[in-house]
C-alpha cells in the first residue's frame, strides 16, 4: 500500500487543470504580447485566468500579478515595499520568527542594507497575537509581514486581527499565503490584506508559477527586468499553460473546501493515534491548524532515519519542509516553538488531501507506532532515558 502525505511539499496536479492546460500547448500557442490574432486570444485565456484567480481572493485582476511562485511572490512584495518605506525614512519591518525561509532571507539581505527587523515570538502553539504586532509597531515601521497559516506546523494565524492592526496604522501588511490558498477560505478585503503571495501547485496546479495580490496603489519594484509584460512589474513571456492551470486548480480548490470537513476528521483521528505513542508531542496549534497538516516529534529517533523507513513501507511524508530538507540543522520552526535541538531532530510531518483515505489514517497508524518502537530499540539516547541517565523532555 502507498500513502502520499507530503502535500505540503507539492501536491499532484490535478486531472483538471491538466485539461485546461492541454490547448496551451499545441493550440492557442502564441505569444499573448503579440498583435496579431493568436496573439490576442492568448492574450484573453491569461487575462481570463487573472479574473478567475481574482475572484477566487476577492479582489480585481489588475490586482494579480503572476510569478514564478510562491518565493518570487514574497520576495517582490517585501523588498517593494521596504524599499518604498525606506524613501521615506522609515526602515522597520515586522515579522515572526517561523516565516518560510523566502521571507527570513529576503529580511535578512535587508538588514545587510541597514533595515531593522522585529520577528515576533511565536509561542508553543506557534502564533502570534494582533496585540504582539500592534506593540512592535513604531514610528519607523514600514511593513508587516506575517505568514496566514505555518507550511510545517499548520497552526493557522489571526490574519484578519493583524491586519486590521496593520490598517488602522497605515502600514502595509504582507501575508505568505502558500499553504493557505486552495485550503481556507480567502477574501484579501476582509483580511485587510494588501500583498499576499501564492503558489499552484500548493493546491493541485503545475509548479513554476503563483502570484501575487497587489492591493491598488501599493508600491511594486521590479525583480525582473525586461519587456512590459504585467503591467511592466514582471518581465518575461508570461507561463500561458502554467497560468491557465492555475486558474482552474485554485477554482476546483475553493469549490471543494467543503472537503476540509473530510480532512480534518482524518487529520484529528491521525492525532488522536499518534498522540498514544510514549514521549510524542503535538506541534503547532491543536485547534487554529490546517486541515490536513499533522506535526509530531518523538523523542529518542532521528527524523531521518524514521523518514526512510516509512518510504520502505509505502508512506512519503516529510520531516518539515521540502525546502531544507538537505540540511542536517533541526527545523528553524520547531525550534522557535520552543522544542530543543535533539527533540526538533525526531520529527514527522503528515500533511493530508481530500484524495486521503480512512484506509491511508490506519495504515499510518499501524505503520509509525512500529517504526518508533523499532528505531528507539537501536538507539543509545533512547537506552539513556530509559535508565535515567538523561532525563525525558517530551
Amino acid at each position: 500500500m502507498e500513502v502520499y502525505v507530503d502535500n505540503a511539499a507539492t501536491t499532484k496536479t490535478s486531472q483538471t487543470a491538466i485539461a485546461a492546460m492541454l490547448p496551451y500547448f499545441d493550440k492557442i500557442y502564441a505569444n499573448p504580447s503579440s498583435l496579431h490574432t493568436p496573439g490576442q486570444n492568448a492574450k484573453e485565456a491569461l487575462e481570463n485566468a487573472r479574473a478567475r484567480i481574482a475572484a477566487c481572493l476577492g479582489c480585481t485582476p489588475r490586482e494579480i500579478l503572476f510569478t514564478s511562485g510562491g518565493s518570487e511572490a514574497d520576495n517582490q512584495a517585501i523588498r517593494s515595499v521596504a524599499h518604498a518605506g525606506a524613501k521615506k525614512g522609515k526602515k522597520h519591518i515586522i515579522s515572526t520568527a517561523f516565516e518560510h525561509h523566502a521571507v527570513l532571507h529576503t529580511l535578512k539581505r535587508l538588514e545587510q542594507e541597514g533595515f531593522q527587523v522585529t520577528l515576533l515570538d511565536v509561542g508553543s502553539s506557534g502564533t502570534v497575537t494582533a496585540q504582539q504586532v500592534a506593540q512592535a509597531i513604531r514610528p519607523d515601521t514600514c511593513l508587516v509581514t506575517v505568514m496566514y497559516a505555518n507550511n510545517e506546523i499548520g497552526s493557522i494565524l489571526p490574519i484578519e486581527a493583524i491586519g486590521r492592526v496593520c490598517r488602522e496604522a497605515g502600514i502595509p501588511f504582507h501575508t505568505d499565503a502558500v499553504q493557505a490558498v486552495g485550503h481556507l477560505p480567502m477574501d484579501v478585503e476582509k483580511d485587510h490584506i494588501d500583498l499576499l503571495s501564492l503558489s499552484a501547485h500548493k493546491f493541485h496546479g503545475p509548479r513554476g508559477v503563483g502570484a501575487l495580490y497587489v492591493r491598488r496603489r501599493m508600491p511594486l519594484e521590479n525583480l525582473i527586468d525586461g519587456g512590459a509584460q504585467e503591467r511592466g512589474k514582471r518581465a518575461g513571456t508570461e507561463n500561458l499553460p502554467a497560468i491557465v492551470g492555475m486558474a482552474a486548480a485554485l477554482e476546483e480548490a475553493c469549490a471543494n473546501l467543503d472537503a476540509a470537513t473530510r480532512v480534518t476528521a482524518l487529520r484529528d483521528k491521525l492525532i488522536a493515534g499518534l498522540g498514544q505513542i510514549p514521549h510524542s508531542a503535538l506541534n503547532g496549534d491543536p485547534v487554529h491548524r490546517l486541515p490536513g497538516n499533522v506535526s509530531f516529534c518523538f523523542e529518542g529517533i532521528e527524523g531521518e532515519s524514521l523518514l526512510l523507513l516509512l518510504d520502505a513501507q509505502g508512506i512519503y511524508a516529510s520531516s518539515g519542509s521540502a525546502c531544507t530538507s538537505g540540511s542536517l540543522d533541526p527545523s528553524h520552526v520547531l525550534l522557535a516553538i520552543g522544542r530543543p535541538h535533539e527533540v526538533a531532530h525526531g520529527s514527522l510531518r503528515l500533511s493530508l488531501d481530500w484524495e486521503n483515505t480512512q484506509a491511508d489514517v490506519d495504515h499510518i497508524l499501524t505503520v509509525v507506532p512500529q517504526v518508533v518502537s523499532y528505531l528507539r530499540s537501536m538507539s543509545p539516547v533512547w537506552r539513556d532515558l530509559q535508565t535515567g541517565k538523561r532525563n525525558f523532555i517530551l
